[in-house]
């Protein structure tokens, strides 16, 4: 995508992010760019952001028609998939409840219940943790009713219920060094009574208070562009929850989480992407971030290496090393992005590819 169509990219996103704003371009945009603007919404998965650009664009700034028709048959397929998705959280959470069970949501339904059309998110799974001893008892509800599941690597399990994938986590935060477990236990136990609410389907499901939720989310986002990548959809859930829960926040108690946890430094690049790249207005950042910081090479990684680094063109046809990764050129994309971000969470770097190998093949259940 040449520099001329990728403004164009990032000015629908702004505005269907936002619901405002005006398209700069005059002249309408050739079918060709159209569809290029289209695969690499679905690679960074905000078709549904990009889409809802459509209703502040003049007529001849919009997509050719049959285009059109297309985006709104995968519109209704997110649509409906969320709907399913928000059946099964409900149904779960009362299941979980009564047998005693505490589950809190993670990420997904939750952070798009902050979006201005929360269904137009695209959700890729359900993610659960659980309170106390909720995890091996959840496990084992799941052995009693004969959900096949999967321990995975990452202190985590997973399966699919109504053809919806589900994951539970044993750990609450994304981070890795094993340094910062005394500080994170800490920290939850201070907001363990903190929560918030979102009803689903009448169901009050359990949400993170909102400096958990977004060192939860940010922390998740720093961990995988410490793997292969991570697509432009979780910055615009971490912009979406700093707008929206900035009367929320305590702004001194959130820096100084984000100092304790050993990621601050990378927090100031990511706040200056909001800012600078999605337009989140500057007011809405908790605490100031250097002016002058140089964000554009993280800017790049991510757009080249889109969700979860599954598209990302530079490593096409590399070998793969089944015990590191499925993904091709595994050992090399961690050393370099080892390289890239030790200066701004180095005990996260350090540990980050430890752990991993830990969690996969020593960490996980087995019984």
């Amino acid at each position: 995508m040449n520099n001329q169509l990728k403004d164009i990219f990032f000015q629908l996103l702004r505005i269907g992010l936002w619901g405002e704003g005006k398209l700069t371009q005059i002249s309408p945009i050739p079918v060709d760019d159209w569809n290029t603007i289209r695969k690499y919404a679905a690679n960074h998965t905000v078709e549904g952001i990009i889409y809802d650009s459509f209703a502040f664009l003049e007529e001849h700034q919009l997509p050719p028609q049959s285009l059109r028709l297309k985006w709104a048959v995968r519109m209704d397929q997110i649509e409906r998939h969320n709907e399913k998705m928000n059946q099964v959280i409900a149904e779960q959470f009362v299941f979980f409840s009564n047998k005693g069970i505490r589950p809190i949501l993670q990420k997904g339904q939750g952070v798009a219940s902050q979006y201005r059309i929360p269904n137009h998110r695209i959700s890729g799974d359900i993610d659960w943790y659980f309170e106390d001893d909720g995890y091996a008892r959840a496990r084992n509800e799941l052995k009693s009713k004969g959900i096949a599941f999967q321990d995975t690597a990452g202190f985590s399990l997973d399966y699919d219920l109504h053809n919806v994938h589900i994951e539970h986590h044993k750990k609450l935060f994304d981070i890795r060094s094993p340094l910062k477990s005394r500080l994170l236990k800490k920290i939850s136990s201070k907001y363990r009574n903190r929560y918030d609410t979102l009803f689903i389907h009448n169901a009050p499901i359990r949400l993170l208070a909102p400096e958990m939720q977004l060192l939860q989310v940010n922390a998740h986002i720093l961990k995988h562009l410490l793997g292969f990548g991570i697509g432009l959809r979780q910055f615009c859930d971490s912009a979406r929850l700093y707008y929206s829960l900035v009367d929320k926040i305590d702004p001194i108690a959130l820096e100084g989480i984000y100092r304790k946890a050993g990621i601050l430094k990378w927090i100031h690049l990511l706040h200056k992407i909001l800012v600078d790249t999605l337009g989140l207005p500057k007011s809405y950042i908790p605490f100031p971030y250097p002016e002058e910081l140089d964000v554009r090479w993280m800017l790049r990684e991510v757009w080249y290496s889109g969700s979860f680094g599954y598209n990302d063109e530079r490593f096409k046809g590399g070998k793969t090393i089944s015990t590191i990764s499925v993904q091709p050129h595994a050992s090399k994309r961690f050393f370099l992005n080892f390289l890239r971000y030790f200066k701004y969470a180095p005990q996260e770097a350090l540990f980050y590819y430890w752990v991993q190998a830990y969690s996969k093949f020593i960490g996980k259940d087995t019984d």
